[in-house]
């Protein structure tokens, strides 16, 4: 008998719109977006038509990331 290894595929967590994105990071409208232009800020994905939204745990990683790198350079 042959058994199926089903995969169980998590879920991304939630989008984000930007005024959260905001709130959570601390930055303003501009900076996120000179950021996302220089690589440095996770991409948004798009939620149709003109709305967008950032994938909680990517913004959580960045944020991670940022704590990570500001402890770094502080030794």
């Amino acid at each position: 008998m042959t058994s199926v290894i089903k995969q169980v595929t998590r879920a991304p967590g939630r989008f984000l719109r930007l005024p959260e994105v905001m709130a959570r990071t601390g930055l303003s409208r501009s900076t996120i977006y000179v950021r996302l232009e220089q690589g440095r800020f996770p991409r948004p994905v798009s939620l149709g038509g003109r709305a967008v939204g950032w994938i909680e745990a990517e913004v959580d990683e960045w944020m991670r990331e940022r704590i990570a790198a500001s402890r770094r350079d502080g030794d």
